[in-house]
């Protein structure tokens, strides 16, 4: 039997979408995703905030540098990958990142523009993903 390797986040990017153009014309986006949590410590509220590093390949990727900027509230679905790689000092380091299967940009209709590109406009992508909420916010769960 195999496992299940599903992740669902709800948060707000903590900067502005990385994006690279690798061999063969593949691009890949990443960026850092804040999520929160609050709960009540010795009679006081306390807010815990988690930051998760995002990976999104191709057209996805394509996608989110033209919609995504610091700041936005997306929901994602993924996985988790750990890899490992040699910092400049030779020492095997590890990274754990939420490879991003799909995304859903939440928030007021408003925040649906595409973000600026280079003082322009990005052009609009037709249809390619569509929001599940309502006018409030409000999840779709």
């Amino acid at each position: 039997m195999s496992g299940i390797n599903k992740v669902i986040l709800v948060g707000h990017l903590g900067k502005d979408p990385e994006v690279r153009h690798l061999e063969g014309g593949v691009t890949v986006a990443s960026f850092p995703l804040a999520t929160s949590e609050t709960f009540n410590k010795d009679g006081k509220r306390v807010e815990q905030t988690e930051w998760h590093n995002i990976v999104l390949w191709r057209g996805l990727a394509e996608v989110a540098s033209k919609y995504l900027q610091k700041g936005k509230l997306v929901y994602i679905e993924g996985k988790l990958r750990t890899r490992s790689f040699e910092d400049k000092e030779k020492v095997k380091k590890y990274v754990t990142e939420i490879v991003a299967e799909n995304f859903t940009m939440l928030g007021r209709k408003s925040d649906f523009e595409p973000a600026q590109v280079n003082g322009n406009t990005a052009n609009k992508i037709e249809d390619d993903f569509s929001t599940s909420i309502d006018e409030t916010g409000d999840l779709p769960f």
